[in-house]
């Protein structure tokens, strides 16, 4: 399927793209090999195979929650550039008036 300069103008302007000649043609070349490939795939005989949402067959593959140890204060510490005794020191990004 062949695009036209035109529809590729009304893409561009929709994508707010500015696009000079040379780039025109580029996409032009581009989308119309892109839409005859699609047109290929739709030439496949698919009525025998089964619609999927995935490629691979997945079952639940969330892990059970379970309740471990937390850390402990120093360790959330020990890698902070700066903290205090008991809390991370950030810096102050709320300005008063």
């Amino acid at each position: 399927m062949k695009i036209s300069t035109n529809e590729v103008r009304h893409i561009a302007m929709l994508s707010r793209l500015e696009l000079d000649d040379k780039e025109l043609s580029i996409y032009q070349d581009q989308l119309s090999r892109i839409l005859e490939y699609v047109e290929k795939l739709s030439e496949i005989d698919t009525r025998a195979i089964e619609p999927t949402s995935h490629v691979i067959e997945l079952s639940n593959v969330f892990r059970e929650d379970e309740v471990t140890k937390s850390l402990s204060r120093e360790e959330a510490l020990k890698n902070a550039p700066q903290s205090t005794d008991k809390f991370f020191r950030v810096p102050k990004i709320i300005e008063t008036e």
